[in-house]
């Protein structure tokens, strides 16, 4: 059978020191195949996350293993690891996380100039026109609505084909009518590039748009169902 596109085993992690140190993630296991959407629901503070950004390779577990594509994050060192993280996972994140400095052009060009792909621009404008942005190439995060700027930040994530996006709460900070824009735009590209897609949400109905759902609680796994079928995946 190949390799699921995101295997996380036995996976562990506490957070902070002395006694405001907390065990976020209790003994996590999860695979995800190729291609799949799977939504990650709970309430807050129940590790989904958390979870999102240890499969992402942005939080290192203190236990276990994370693998994307078959290779395990903990193998490699900090600056292998941001390159396989830019070539292999695109990440939206709710607070946007857009240099203001930059304009929407040279934000979504980023991933790829750390790759030293060419093209950088083109492609950067590709993106951009994808995600209908293609007016907004030279003005800068502060001249952009809140949507605008999360479509920035989701042709940045996509710019570079990442076999896997992965998004927490992308629609967070936007208002009802733009955060369901967003999602259909997240979706949509998501069917073009055939990646697959890990999303965090609170939102019952959002996540029933995914394959299926993964529920967590207090850290660990409480439920993981197919979305459409009913069919129940027993947590090891």
């Amino acid at each position: 059978m190949p390799d699921p596109a995101i295997s996380v085993e036995n996976v562990n992690l506490t957070l902070g020191s002395g006694e405001a140190r907390a065990h976020i993630l209790k003994n996590i296991s999860l695979d995800i195949a190729k291609g799949e959407t799977v939504a990650l629901l709970g309430p807050s503070g129940s590790g989904k996350s958390t979870l999102l950004m240890t499969m992402a390779g942005l939080e290192a577990p203190d236990s276990g293993s994370v693998r994307i594509d078959g290779r395990r994050l903990e193998a490699f060192s900090e600056d292998q690891l941001a390159r396989f993280r830019g070539s292999h996972i695109g990440i939206v994140f709710q607070a946007f996380h857009l240099i203001q400095t930059l304009t929407a052009l040279e934000n979504v060009a980023i991933p790829l100039e750390l790759a030293g792909a060419g093209d950088t621009f083109s492609r950067a404008t590709e993106a951009l026109i994808q995600v209908g942005l293609a007016g907004r190439l030279r003005h800068y995060p502060a001249q952009m609505s809140g949507g605008e700027q999360q479509r920035v930040a989701l042709a940045r994530a996509l710019v570079a084909n990442p076999s896997i996006l992965v998004a927490d709460e992308p629609t967070g900070n936007l208002d009802q009518a733009v955060g369901a824009e967003i999602i259909e735009l997240i979706f949509a590209l998501n069917r073009a590039k055939g990646a697959t897609l890990v999303l965090v949400t609170h939102d019952e109905n959002l996540a029933r748009r995914c394959q299926r759902i993964v529920r967590l609680r207090n850290g660990a796994i409480e439920s993981d169902k197919a979305a459409i079928m009913g069919r129940v995946h027993v947590p090891v």
